[in-house]
């Protein structure tokens, strides 16, 4: 696992093409130190750089980045892991080709002169962000992987040079690239708590989406997508659950390579659980590493269920509780480490599960990607009810929703009344826009929107959540849950699930794998009816939980799904009350003008009076302006 960053000029190759300052790659890979601590590269041709970072984990003594064919035509900067590097190897030793190294990189080089950027695309499988710079056509190639586990910014600065970059850090490391907080970005973020798309929180900054390569060629940038996830409405295929099991062991014995120790990060829920039990399968169970942590705060532990799951795998298991203290002395190094603010709390026990795994293993494999893929959130259960809810009269509807805010409010984990008022906020809102309100923080236009009323009034509704919206009308499948499992997978997972656990990670150089999102177990849940991942009213992942019952607890695969949080509740009123008056004070809210003072002012007392569970907008809220003052960022 790496870091890349890239420089060309349009003119690069040409005898035109100018000198590049050879600070600039530096200080760009410099900043993606922490995704490769293990050594740096550079290629510097005029008009074009290629930096990188490695973190060693295959070819350890090889395998150096940027990395060129014997004649020096092309130079890959690669970020990531071909998990069938080796069966391309020898199709292309039997080419004719060469290799030099035991690295999955090589594959790229060779690959690339063998089949072109579309055929090469075609045939790896595994989660990458990679350049390819070829000289003789004066030619630069980037991709990213299917499903968004890799990152890669990029953008053009005043002279027609483009900047790519594992993270935007990196872009912002280069001279002609200012921090300047888009107003788009602003509002999407305070209503999804992600920044969807190719929305980013720098103007003039784009991410490059899953699935899609670009094509750079003086200058000019074409853009192209060379994969989907296939969702269809198939009956189910004879033997479904063996040829699940099938898929899911291969998918997890890919991942198991590495030169580098190697453990599974366990929550104690059935898709950590599931893939400890396959790791376990394929290794001696003493030699499995087994990874969770804790909280005093009981309804948000499952360190005891983790605990469970290993004494029954048999695993080497690690577990550490950590109190609202632990994480209130890590929030700011953690906002410190983030290009953008992210208001998914969830994001700081994975940092520390991560920094915790790290000090023993570099490799953790996780489950991420089975919610998604095998309609495993409680929103999907909810769905059902909200199409009848959004059939009653209005008046009964504002009638329902008063009750609601009436219910005692309670800081523990999936309270009643959470739940409750989470579902009426957005039950009854448009079909491609329910669930990732539900999932957010505020309905944008609301009387609890945060947004500064200037932005707000250029900032409609529509614009806000359009790119989100229109997925849920991307697959060719008449299947309602199909097109919320589309929907999730290139939103919610991608950016919020992925963008979470890369940057966790990365930021403590532990490289993370998901054997959900192989790309051949992917392509078999996509194309099974939703009936054999949701069995009605309230079973999801089915064929999941029927397919590990031989291997893992009945309670474990039964228990109601809880998610990985912290109390934030709690602390809001608590130990963060402290940083919640520093951050979002009426006086620093009004010189900056991108939050509305008076709106958040009645939120912050609103929630510790426990008149209402504001946690949601108010993490969003304190994660921002922490990265905002972590940033330098003053007044728009």
């Amino acid at each position: 696992m790496c870091g890349i960053a890239v420089i060309v000029h349009p003119a690069a190759g040409t005898p035109s093409a100018p000198e590049l300052d050879e600070a600039q790659i530096a200080d760009m890979t410099a900043a993606l130190a922490h995704r490769g601590p293990d050594a740096d590269g550079f290629f510097q041709r005029p008009g074009v750089a290629l930096g990188h970072r490695r973190l060693k984990i295959v070819d350890l003594s090889g395998g150096a980045q940027p990395m060129s064919d014997p004649a020096e035509r092309v130079w890959v900067t690669y970020n990531g892991e071909i998990y069938n590097h080796e069966s391309l190897r020898r199709e292309l030793e039997a080419r004719g080709c060469v290799f030099r190294t035991r690295c999955d990189t090589e594959v790229l080089v060779h690959g690339y002169l063998e089949w072109g950027p579309e055929r090469l695309l075609d045939r790896i499988d595994g989660m990458f962000a990679f350049g390819i710079w070829d000289s003789e056509r004066r030619r630069l190639v980037l991709a990213r992987d299917r499903m968004g586990q890799k990152p890669l910014f990029y953008t053009r600065v005043a002279d027609g040079t483009l900047l790519f970059g594992s993270e935007l850090k990196a872009l912002l490391a280069h001279p002609d690239v200012e921090q300047v907080v888009d107003p788009d970005g602003l509002a999407a973020y305070l209503t999804l708590e992600y920044l969807p798309g190719r929305l980013c929180m720098a103007n003039g900054v784009q991410k490059l989406l899953p699935g899609t390569w670009v094509d750079v060629r003086g200058s000019e940038l074409r853009e192209h997508r060379y994969w989907d996830i296939p969702i269809s409405d198939e009956p189910a295929p004879p033997h479904a659950i063996d040829r699940f099991m099938e898929l899911f062991d291969a998918a997890v014995a890919r991942r198991l390579m590495a030169d580098v120790p190697l453990g599974v990060f366990l929550s104690g829920g059935v898709d950590s659980s599931s893939v400890a039990a396959s790791v376990v399968r394929q290794r001696t169970a003493a030699n499995v590493k087994t990874f969770s942590i804790g909280f005093e705060e009981k309804s948000y532990d499952e360190s005891s269920l983790a605990r469970r799951v290993a004494e029954h795998l048999g695993t080497e298991h690690h577990e550490r509780i950590f109190t609202a203290n632990d994480m209130r002395n890590v929030l700011p190094k953690v906002s410190a480490l983030l290009d953008e603010p992210f208001g998914d709390a969830s994001l700081l026990p994975t940092y520390l599960l991560s920094a915790f795994a790290r000090e023993q293993v570099t490799v953790a494999l996780g489950g991420d990607g089975a919610d998604e893929l095998l309609l495993g959130y409680p929103t999907f259960f909810a769905d059902a009810f909200a199409n009848l809810f959004s059939r009653l009269p209005r008046s009964v509807r504002s009638a329902t929703r008063a009750m609601g805010r009436m219910l005692p409010v309670s800081s523990k984990n999936f309270s009643f009344d959470f739940k409750v008022n989470s579902f009426l906020r957005a039950a009854d809102a448009p079909v491609s826009l329910r669930h990732p309100l539900w999932l957010g923080s505020v309905i944008p236009g609301s009387a609890d929107d945060p947004l500064h009323p200037d932005l707000r009034a250029t900032r409609p509704t529509a614009d806000v959540l359009r790119f989100v919206g229109a997925l849920y009308d991307v697959p060719d499948t008449d299947s309602h849950l199909q097109r919320l499992s589309y929907q999730y997978c290139r939103s919610y997972l991608a950016e919020d699930i992925l963008h979470k656990v890369d940057r966790a990670s990365m930021a403590v150089s532990l490289e993370a794998r998901s054997p959900f999102l192989d790309r051949e177990l992917v392509a078999f849940i996509g194309r099974l009816p939703a009936s054999q991942k949701l069995e009605a009213p309230s079973h999801g992942k089915a064929i999941l939980k029927k397919a590990m019952r031989s291997r893992i607890p009945a309670d474990v695969i039964d228990r109601p799904k809880k998610g990985f949080g912290i109390p934030v509740a709690a602390w809001l009123r608590g130990p963060l009350d402290g940083l919640v008056d520093d951050l979002l004070g009426e006086v620093r809210l009004r010189d900056a003008g991108y939050l509305d003072p008076s709106v958040v002012r009645r939120l912050v007392e609103e929630h510790r009076a426990k008149r209402r569970n504001h946690r949601k907008v108010l993490w969003t809220l304190l994660s921002f302006e922490l990265w905002r003052e972590a940033r330098g960022i003053t007044a728009r």
